[in-house]
C-alpha cells in the first residue's frame, strides 16, 4: 500500500482526523538540494558545526553494505537473485556528509548490460519503500491491505509471484527520515534540505544517480516508479534526471500518484473539481458492494461528472431543480441515504462518505479503499475520534518483516528504529505552493524524449488519490504521441490494489507491455 501522507491536506482542511497520503497529501539550476547552506555565507558554518557535532557525537555509523543470495519462484521457474541493503552518502555543495541513505535492491547476477533497473520511491512524505517493496514488487511480500487485516498478523514473508524482478532489477529507496536513512545535520538544516518539495526532488534524483554510478549501471535501461506523494515525484525525478543529472530515464511508474495538488484541494468553494474527482471512486466501492463494478458501470458516471453534474453544480440556486437533480443521481450512485445527500446539497465530503456509508454496522470504511473497514472504537460519537483501518493494521506487520530481513536475513546489523511512517518527517514538511508542477515536468519530459513511456495506475475505490485526477489529467495532455506513450489503468481495489492478486497480475501485465515497448 502507500500510506503516503498525501491524504491529508484536503482531509485535514475538512478536519477528519489523521490520515495520511492520500498519499494524502504533499528546477533550481543547483545541481543539489543543499545548496541553501552555502547562499546563507557566514550562517553556514554555524549549521556544518552542528552537523558535525550531531555526526560525530550521537550517531554510530552504519554498517557496510552486506549481500546475500536468495531465489524466487516466477512464472513456474526459479529466478535467482542478490539482495543488498546499502547506503548512498549524500553530500553538501562542500564535499560534507550530510546523510545516509538506505537502499535495498534486488539484483539477478550477469552484469547483462540491457537489463532494467528500476528505482522505486513510496511517498507520504515520511513513508519508507518498505510497501511498493513486500507489497507490490519486491521477491517477498507480505499480505496487507485487505479487510480483516490485524496488527497482530504474522511478520512472515512469502514468496511474491507477482515481482518484478523477472523483468527488471529493483532498487528501493528510503528518504532521509524514513526506513533507516538519516540526516546528519541539526533539525533546522535538515528540513532545509531534505523536508520540502524542491530539495526532496534535487538529492533523490542524485542518489539515483550515485547508485547507477556505484554499480556500473549507466549503460542500463532506467525506470522510475513512485505510489502516492512517490507519484508526485517520480515524473519530477525523471525531469531532473534527465535535465540536471545527465540520465535519460526509459520510463516511469506512477501507482495511486498524487499528481495535481491544486486540482484536488477544496479551498476554491466554486470548484467543482474536488466533488467530481471524488464521486466516480465512491461509485466504484458501491457498485463493488452489489457485484456490478464493470468499466461499462463506472463509463456511466464518468460521464455524468463530467457533464450534468457539472452544469448542475455550478447553477447552483439560480436553477431550482439543479440541486434536487445532483441529490437524486449522487445518492444512487454512492448508495448513501438521500437524506443525508439532501443535507450535503449533493456535496458529499469524503469524511462523510467514509463514516456514513458503514454507519449501520457501526464501522469506519478506510481512505485508501472504503470497503475495507473496521469497527468504529467511537460510534456514538458526531465525529470520527479513530485512525485509518488500512493504515493502523499494517504498519507492526510490515515494520516487523522489513526489519527482520535486514537485520536477520540479510544480517546488516543496527540497533536504530526502522521508520516505516515517519509522522514527524510529515509534520515538518514544507509544501510549498499546491501547483502542477508533476504534470508540466511529466510533460516536458515526454516532450524532450519520443522514446519514454509512461504507465499510470490506480485501485477504482481509492479516495486518498483518486483515479479520475488522473484520467482528467491525461485527456488534456498535448496530442504529441501521448495515446501510445502515456497509459492509464485501473483495477479493482483501492490504493494498494496490488493487495489484490488479481489486480497485482493484471498491474505486472501492463508494466511487463510497457518495459518491452522501450527496448
Amino acid at each position: 500500500m502507500n500510506p503516503d501522507l498525501p491524504i491529508r491536506g484536503r482531509f485535514a482542511r475538512m478536519g477528519r482526523g489523521a490520515a495520511w497520503c492520500a498519499a494524502v497529501f504533499a528546477l533550481g539550476v543547483a545541481l543539489s538540494p543543499w545548496a541553501a547552506m552555502a547562499a546563507e555565507g557566514k550562517d553556514a558554518k554555524p549549521a556544518a558545526e552542528a552537523a558535525d557535532k550531531k555526526s560525530d557525537g550521537d550517531l554510530p555509523p552504519l554498517p557496510a553494505d552486506k549481500t546475500i543470495k536468495q531465489s524466487v519462484r516466477v512464472g513456474g521457474r526459479t529466478v535467482s537473485y542478490e539482495a543488498t541493503v546499502g547506503t548512498i552518502t549524500v553530500r553538501n555543495d562542500k564535499g560534507k556528509k550530510i546523510a545516509d541513505v538506505v537502499y535495498t535492491s534486488y539484483m539477478v547476477p550477469g552484469n547483462d548490460p540491457h537489463r532494467p533497473v528500476t528505482f522505486a520511491f513510496n511517498g507520504g512524505p515520511g513513508a519508507s519503500s518498505v510497501y511498493l517493496n513486500m507489497g507490490a514488487i519486491g521477491p517477498k511480500r507480505i499480505q496487507f491491505g485487505v479487510d480483516g487485516d490485524a496488527p497482530s498478523d504474522a511478520a512472515v514473508t512469502k514468496d511474491n509471484p507477482n515481482t518484478w524482478l523477472d523483468m527488471s532489477d529493483l532498487v528501493f529507496i528510503d528518504p532521509v527520515g524514513t526506513g533507516f536513512s538519516r540526516s546528519l545535520e541539526d533539525d533546522e538544516q535538515t528540513k532545509k534540505d531534505f523536508y520540502s518539495t524542491e530539495a526532496d526532488i534535487k538529492y533523490l534524483s542524485r542518489v539515483v544517480y550515485d547508485w547507477l554510478v556505484k554499480h556500473g549501471r549507466l549503460r542500463a535501461p532506467k525506470y522510475v516508479m513512485g505510489e502516492s506523494y512517490g507519484g508526485y515525484r517520480a515524473p519530477r525525478i525523471g525531469y531532473e534526471l534527465q535535465t540536471r543529472m545527465g540520465v535519460g530515464v526509459n520510463g516511469l511508474v506512477m501507482v495511486s500518484p498524487y499528481l495535481d495538488p491544486a486540482a484536488i484541494g477544496d479551498g476554491d468553494a466554486l470548484s467543482p473539481l474536488p466533488w467530481m474527482i471524488n464521486l466516480p471512486s465512491m461509485t466504484a466501492a458501491h457498485l463493488e458492494n452489489q457485484g456490478k463494478l464493470t468499466p461499462a458501470a463506472m463509463a456511466d458516471v464518468e460521464t455524468y461528472v463530467r457533464t450534468q453534474f457539472v452544469t448542475d453544480f455550478l447553477a447552483g440556486r439560480s436553477d431550482p431543480g439543479a440541486i434536487g437533480r445532483m441529490v437524486q443521481k449522487v445518492s444512487a450512485y454512492t448508495g448513501l441515504d438521500p437524506a443525508v445527500v439532501s443535507r450535503l446539497d449533493g456535496r458529499v465530503d469524503i469524511g462523510t462518505y467514509l463514516r456514513e456509508i458503514h454507519r449501520n454496522e457501526k464501522k469506519i470504511g478506510s481512505v485508501y479503499d472504503s470497503n475495507v473497514t473496521a469497527f468504529d472504537p467511537f460510534p456514538g460519537s458526531a465525529d470520527r475520534q479513530s485512525g485509518d483501518p488500512i493504515l493502523e493494521a499494517l504498519l507492526a506487520p510490515t515494520t516487523s518483516a522489513m526489519v527482520d530481513f535486514v537485520t536477520r536475513e540479510v544480517g546488516w546489523k543496527t540497533d536504530a528504529h526502522y521508520e516505516a511512517l515517519s509522522y514527524a518527517v510529515n509534520k515538518a514538511w514544507d509544501r510549498g505552493n499546491a501547483d502542477d508542477k508533476p504534470v508540466a515536468d511529466l510533460r516536458k519530459a515526454i516532450g524532450n524524449d519520443p522514446n519514454m513511456k509512461v504507465l499510470i495506475v490506480h485501485g477504482y475505490n481509492d479516495l486518498s488519490c483518486p483515479f479520475f485526477t488522473s484520467r482528467l489529467i491525461i485527456d488534456q495532455m498535448p496530442t504529441f504521441g501521448q495515446q501510445q506513450r502515456v497509459k492509464l489503468a485501473v483495477y479493482p481495489g483501492g490504493h494498494m490494489f496490488y493487495s489484490r492478486s488479481g489486480s497485482a497480475e493484471s498491474f505486472k501485465a501492463d508494466a511487463a507491455a510497457l518495459y518491452n515497448s522501450s527496448k
